[in-house]
């Protein structure tokens, strides 16, 4: 393989990942390697831009901590992961759409009972979330992990706080013998994804704007069952046609009401796909 030149190199590495034991592992990276190439090829890639790129993944993975996944960020601003995620999770119609899982997820949040406050002292107005969930056919799901966080009123998840030293806005119950939950939490606002790392240099460069409308996130896992990872969005919020990470269904929007008495409420049932047997 000497004197490889702009023609001849592709094939060369190609050929040379060819003895790859993993057919999986083969697949993905020649189709990686192909597309890689193409892309330099086609834009006519320099050294320099080369330099930059390798410069800005350095600057993500230094920006990654166990709270906070920039190459996550990255992922979603770009469109990967709702793409992902719609190509992994293509469910039947009235089964609840999936969307992406955000940097914020963390495995160890607290496990309260149903009907617990899950704000624990997270500023923002008081909000009522209960809801269902079921299987298609309206069975109740009892017992099923329902796994829940969101950002506070300053816009911020409680993992972006450095004086913290226990979770808010975050936790896990589980859903009662009629499939049912119930959780005390605060109202969700608009809020910018983060911008003080490369991505949202990314962001600015590009002209694109920071900003997911109000929504909290779900993770829902039950024995026979299909796991969901989704979000219910805000009715009525300003940027549910522009998140910036892509992540809007129209299924997921909800309303959320004002009672008149200081308090809001959501109400929404989950639906699970049954695994096939």
């Amino acid at each position: 393989m000497r004197n490889l030149n702009q023609e001849t190199i592709t094939q060369a590495v190609i050929a040379r990942l060819a003895q790859t034991p993993d057919a999986r592992l083969k697949e993905l990276m020649t189709s990686l390697v192909q597309h890689l190439h193409a892309f330099a090829r086609e834009t006519r890639l320099t050294e320099p831009e080369w330099q930059m790129g390798i410069e800005f993944l350095t600057a993500v993975g230094h920006k990654c901590s166990p709270t906070r996944q920039e190459f996550v960020l990255l992922s979603d601003v770009l469109g990967l992961s709702t793409l992902t995620v719609a190509m992994n999770h293509d469910k039947p119609a009235g089964c609840t759409e999936s969307t992406v899982l955000g940097p914020f997820y963390v495995a160890d949040a607290p496990r309260l009972p149903n009907g617990a406050d899950l704000a624990r002292g997270a500023p923002g107005q008081p909000c009522l979330v209960q809801g269902r969930v079921c299987a298609l056919d309206g069975a109740a799901v009892a017992g099923a992990e329902v796994e829940f966080w969101q950002s506070d009123a300053e816009g911020r998840y409680d993992v972006q706080y450095e004086d913290l030293d226990e979770h808010r806005a975050r936790g896990v119950l589980s859903s009662g013998s009629d499939g049912r939950f119930e959780l005390r939490t605060v109202l969700a606002l608009p809020y910018p994804v983060p911008v003080d790392g490369p991505v949202g240099q990314l962001l600015g460069a590009t002209g694109g704007h920071p900003w997911r409308p109000a929504h909290m996130h779900f993770k829902i896992s039950a024995p026979g069952y299909e796991p969901l990872t989704t979000h219910v969005y805000r009715q009525d919020d300003p940027y549910l046609d522009s998140d910036a990470v892509y992540g809007v269904r129209h299924s997921l929007i909800a309303p959320w009401v004002d009672d008149g008495q200081g308090m809001h409420r959501i109400e929404f049932d989950f639906v699970l796909q049954r695994r096939a047997l």
